[in-house]
């Protein structure tokens, strides 16, 4: 099984690697390679927390942190266009609003707060979005480097008001779209 820090070091690289204070782009891309690496490394270990078996890691800011990787970024990657990408969201949410509850995000670098807050922009519930929304702009007026995450947040909350669900997972998820949610589709920018 893997260690928190083995994932924080996996995921933002040891002080002073760029992703420990600088948005990487391999986060958010598709990259094949990148998926079975995180799959190989941290499959485990995410099955553990998926588990509920890691629950003594919200209780301190850079376990959460890595807990919260675990739980909403590593799926993505790991079960990319599955259901399963998703199965964790809810756990994620509630580490989330845990560390928030707690003030564990204050102590963070900026960066790392992003991955504290991402839980709630991954939701298709409004009020989440809404604090997605809130959490962004606080942290982009702290740190001006953030502004192109709190676009992100906007981003998605204008989604999950205009359908009440992202579009984009309806394919993966089983669900049947609209004809609004096809033609959003075929726009740019339509899909995270």
């Amino acid at each position: 099984m893997a260690t928190a820090d083995d994932i924080l070091t996996f995921w933002f690289g040891p002080p002073p690697d760029p992703g420990y204070t600088a948005p990487q782009a391999h986060w958010f891309e598709k990259n094949p390679a990148f998926d079975a690496e995180c799959a190989h490394r941290f499959l485990a270990t995410y099955e553990k927390a998926a588990a509920g078996e890691l629950q003594a890691w919200r209780d301190e800011p850079r376990s959460c942190v890595a807990l919260l990787v675990l739980l909403d970024q590593f799926p993505r990657n790991m079960f990319r266009d599955s259901p399963r990408a998703f199965a964790t969201d809810a756990q994620a949410r509630e580490v989330a609003r845990h560390a928030l509850a707690r003030g564990l995000d204050t102590s963070l670098p900026s960066m790392w707060r992003w991955f504290v807050y991402l839980p709630f922009e991954h939701s298709e519930d409004l009020q989440d979005q809404r604090l997605a929304v809130s959490l962004f702009e606080t942290l982009a007026q702290q740190s001006p480097s953030s502004a192109g995450a709190l676009d992100y947040a906007r981003r998605h909350l204008h989604i999950i008001e205009r359908f009440g669900r992202f579009p984009h997972r309806n394919v993966t998820l089983g669900r049947t779209s609209t004809p609004e949610e096809e033609a959003f589709l075929q726009q740019p920018g339509s899909s995270f």
